[in-house]
């Protein structure tokens, strides 16, 4: 039986129902609903060759030409589809829910499958993705200068049970030039903001969720806009934490880097950095110590966070000193910090 149901229902299903895109390889890797398997209906190259067909001769000539090009793989789309989804229960989706949907699911329905076919199909999933980053969330910020353990301490907070938004690990890099950590590799645009939308919608919207002080762009990655200007309007808390704990913590996160690969990230600031202060830290990288490097580096990234706070409502950012040492410790300040703020909203002494 194949029944026919909108993104909304599927994404709504409470059921755990196997999804399989049929798209081709290629638009799966440049972006796909988290959790789907490929199976694709045609490669990339029968792709081309069938919507050739379809604009040079027409509907018809294109929907034979498929059928030459899958009739040799129907059994292994029906044996692909078992592996998924042993149950026989599984939904289906392509770019627009046309012909590779349809006729996927005919051939999973004639074996016997209970099939959800998506209306719309990856196109609709888009345009759904794109409607989360416009509701509204209660966002608080984390916020800190380089080193001082905010993505720490937000894991913290998540273990505590808090919902907590993690862009760098959606984004798979940490920020700054060095934020690949020479071994991270982003996702495309499109699959960083399907991934974030897929966190989003986990969250209530009407509840506090956490998320790190970020620029606009995270590495290659942008966020998109009007969930990025949401967390530019929230309360913030600038965690402060000493200096020189700051620069042993880079040390041993970065010190161990591979030396070629920090010096040209540091090539890529040297404008930003200054000639003198750049050509100390490629020293430094080479010839040590590595805590030098650190040191030389921070100028630059607490000058930027400087500069990026000076850009926030003054009313909304909080400063709170925190021990590092111990994240249990720091998890209860910051939340009793908010819980006093948001109890200084309510009476009207709240000026954010």
């Amino acid at each position: 039986m194949i029944r026919s149901i909108t993104i909304n229902d599927f994404i709504g299903l409470k059921e755990n129902i196997p999804l399989i895109d049929v798209r081709t390889p290629a638009e799966f890797l440049q972006g796909h609903i988290p959790g789907a398997f490929s199976v694709p209906l045609f490669n990339d190259e029968e792709r081309v060759k069938v919507g050739t067909t379809y604009k040079q001769l027409g509907r018809e000539q294109a929907i034979l030409l498929g059928f030459d090009l899958t009739g040799s793989k129907w059994s292994g789309f029906i044996k692909q589809a078992l592996q998924i989804a042993p149950d026989k229960k599984i939904s289906v989706h392509c770019w627009r829910g046309g012909m590779r949907s349809g006729a996927m699911a005919w051939a999973l329905d004639l074996y016997g499958f209970e099939v959800y076919l998506i209306q719309g199909g990856y196109k609709k999933y888009r345009n759904w993705v794109h409607l989360q980053f416009e509701n509204n969330y209660m966002l608080t910020i984390v916020g800190g200068m380089t080193g001082s353990g905010k993505t720490k301490l937000l894991h913290e907070l998540r273990l505590g049970g808090q919902q907590v938004i993690d862009l760098e690990d959606l984004a798979q890099h940490q920020g700054s030039t060095y934020g690949t950590m020479n071994k991270m590799v982003q996702p495309t645009q499109e699959q960083f903001e399907n991934n974030l939308a897929n966190d989003l919608k986990s969250m209530n919207s009407e509840q506090r969720i956490w998320a790190e002080d970020e620029s606009l762009t995270i590495g290659k990655r942008s966020i998109p806009n009007a969930f990025w200007h949401q967390m530019r309007n929230a309360v913030m808390i600038d965690i402060q934490v000493d200096l020189e704990h700051r620069v042993a913590t880079l040390t041993k996160e970065y010190g161990g880097l591979d030396k070629t690969f920090l010096i040209e990230c540091t090539e890529r600031i040297r404008k930003r950095l200054g000639p003198a202060q750049t050509k100390n830290a490629i020293n430094a990288i080479r010839e040590g110590p590595m805590e030098e490097f650190i040191r030389l580096a921070l100028v630059y990234y607490d000058k930027t966070y400087r500069t990026g706070l000076l850009k926030r409502d003054v009313d909304k950012v909080y400063t709170l000193t925190i021990d590092p040492e111990d994240l249990p410790a720091s998890t209860a300040s910051i939340l009793n910090f908010v819980s006093n703020i948001q109890s200084a909203k309510h009476n009207g002494h709240y000026t954010g």
